[in-house]
C-alpha cells in the first residue's frame, strides 16, 4: 500500500548572502519524505546544513539566508508559495520546532507555563481558562507536575527546561515536530529519557517527527528512516536499518566506523582526516572527495548523480552501481 507522504522536501536550496562576503550555498538539492506517525534523522556533521533544512522549511531562516529553488509540500500544499501571513497558520497550529539549547530557547523574565499557553492564545485556539487547564495538561504530559506552571525557567532543570520546550511545542496540537538537537548538554540519562518521552509522545499523539543530531546511537533508538548529510547535500537516505546495516556512500560508513562500539577494540575507533567543505568555496565535483579514501579521478570533476540502490535506499556516490539519476 502506497502511503503519502505527509511532508515531501523536492530540491531545497538554500543561500546566505552578507555584503561584501562570497555567497554560502548551506544546502543544496536537498530531498526527503515524512510519512505519517514516522521519525526522520537528518544526520552529519557540524555545519552540514541540518538545522538550515529545518528553517527553510518553517521559513524561519534570517534575513541573510534565500531560499532560491526547491519545494516544500505539506499535506500537498508548497509552503515556498505561501505568503509570510499564510505561513504563520502552519507554523505551531500544523507543524513545531523544538530548539537546541532549551537553556537559551526559553524567556527567562516570563513562567513557562504561560510562554506555553501563549501560543495558543496567539492562534485563537481557546480561551484563557481552557488555555490555562491545557498548559497544565501538556506539562504533565511531559513529566512536569502542573504546580510547576508558574515558575520560571531558571527553577528548573535542564532536563526539566527541554521538557518544557516540547510541552511548548506540542501547545497547537501539530502533526509534525521538528527537535533540533534535543538532547545536547543533557547528562545519558536524561538523554535516554527525553528520548523516551519523544517516542511515548508520538505513538500517543501519532506525530510525526523530523530529528536533527550528530549522535547515531539516538539515531538508531528512535528513527524510520535516515538523511546523511554532508556540505549541504544529501550523502545517502533510507530505511535506518539499510543505513546502519548496508551503508553505501563512504562518508556514511566512516561515520558508522567513528561511533563507539561495545564490540570493538576502542584501537579500531576510525576517524574523518581533514575538515568540511567551506560553504563559500565549494569543491569541484563531490563534495565529499577531499577526504574521501576511495575516491577516484571522476570525483574531482564531476557530481555524482543519486542513485536507487535498493527500493527507498538512496545514495549519491560513483562507486554504486547504475549512472542514470533519479529523483529521490
Amino acid at each position: 500500500m502506497i502511503v503519502t507522504p505527509l511532508l515531501s522536501v523536492r530540491n531545497l536550496t538554500t543561500e546566505f548572502h552578507s555584503s561584501g562576503a562570497p555567497v554560502a550555498r548551506a544546502i543544496e538539492d536537498v530531498s526527503f519524505d515524512v510519512l505519517p506517525g514516522h521519525t526522520v534523522g537528518l544526520v552529519g556533521e557540524s555545519g552540514c546544513g541540518k538545522t538550515t533544512t529545518l528553517m527553510s522549511i518553517m521559513r524561519l531562516l534570517p534575513a541573510s539566508g534565500r531560499i532560491t529553488s526547491g519545494k516544500v509540500l505539506f499535506k500537498d500544499i508548497d509552503l515556498l508559495s505561501l505568503s509570510e501571513r499564510q505561513m504563520r497558520q502552519y507554523r505551531w497550529k500544523e507543524m513545531a520546532i523544538v530548539f537546541q539549547g532549551a537553556m537559551n530557547a526559553l524567556n527567562p523574565v516570563m513562567k513557562v507555563g504561560d510562554q506555553i499557553l501563549e501560543a495558543m492564545t496567539l492562534h485563537d485556539m481557546m480561551d484563557r481558562d481552557q488555555a490555562e487547564r491545557r498548559a497544565g495538561d501538556l506539562l504533565e504530559l511531559v513529566g512536569i507536575p502542573r504546580v510547576r506552571r508558574n515558575q520560571y525557567p531558571h527553577e528548573y532543570s535542564g532536563g526539566m527546561r527541554q521538557r518544557a520546550m516540547i510541552a511548548m511545542a506540542l501547545a497547537c496540537a501539530p502533526d509534525l515536530l521538528f527537535a533540533d538537537e534535543p538532547t545536547t548538554a543533557l547528562d545519558v540519562m536524561i538523554q535516554a529519557q527525553i528520548l523516551a518521552l519523544l517516542k511515548e509522545i508520538q505513538k500517543a499523539l501519532g506525530l510525526s517527527i523530523v530529528l536533527v543530531t550528530h549522535d547515531l546511537g539516538v539515531v538508531a533508538e528512535i528513527c524510520d528512516s535516515v538523511v546523511v548529510m554532508y556540505g549541504g547535500k544529501v550523502a545517502e537516505s533510507g530505511p535506518a536499518d539499510g543505513i546502519y546495516n548496508d551503508a553505501r556512500h563512504p562518508y556514511t560508513r566512516r561515520l558508522l566506523a567513528s561511533f563507539p562500539d561495545l564490540n570493538r577494540p576502542v584501537e579500531d575507533l576510525a576517524f574523518i582526516p581533514g575538515t568540511p567543505p567551506n560553504l563559500t568555496d565549494l569543491p569541484t565535483g563531490c563534495r565529499f572527495h577531499p577526504r574521501c579514501p576511495e575516491k577516484m579521478e571522476v570525483c574531482t570533476r564531476v557530481s555524482p548523480p543519486v542513485v536507487e540502490v535498493t527500493q527507498g535506499h538512496y545514495g549519491t556516490c560513483h562507486l554504486l552501481p547504475g549512472t542514470e539519476a533519479k529523483p529521490l
